[in-house]
């Protein structure tokens, strides 16, 4: 009896935790762009640009699956001024290679980046 309670109990416990993320099999292409601002660039003007890039998703969903970013927090000071990264997810090339000269992406270059980034990193890989 005292083994079915622990049973029990061990498999209560188990059911009562939160889903592990899952790792994706499916193939995409990520599209990786770091920012070193402009010295003089305020951090309300940071917000806007953050805002800014995050709503080319909903702008652009066509060929945007998805958008995230964040702030660097690493111990490591290798980040070059680096400060903020922007992760966005395509299912092809062909959709990053529309989004690149895209009206909504060319307008947001136009209207934030030109204006307030210093430095920008890009990169690109398929996940594995």
């Amino acid at each position: 009896m005292r083994t079915i309670i622990t049973l029990f109990a061990v498999l209560f416990f188990m059911a009562c935790q939160p889903d592990s993320p899952k790792p994706t099999t499916e193939r995409v292409l990520r599209h990786v762009v770091m920012f070193k601002f402009k010295d003089g660039t305020t951090e309300a003007e940071v917000k806007a640009i953050e805002q800014a890039f995050a709503q080319l998703k909903n702008q652009i969903p066509e060929l945007v699956r998805d958008i995230e970013f964040g702030t660097n927090n690493s111990p490591e000071a290798l980040n070059q001024g680096l400060t903020h990264c922007f992760l966005i997810t395509f299912a092809n090339e062909k959709d990053r290679d529309a989004y690149i000269p895209h009206p909504m992406h060319q307008k947001f270059v136009e209207d934030y980046a030109k204006k307030y980034v210093d430095k920008v990193t890009v990169l690109d890989y398929w996940n594995k």
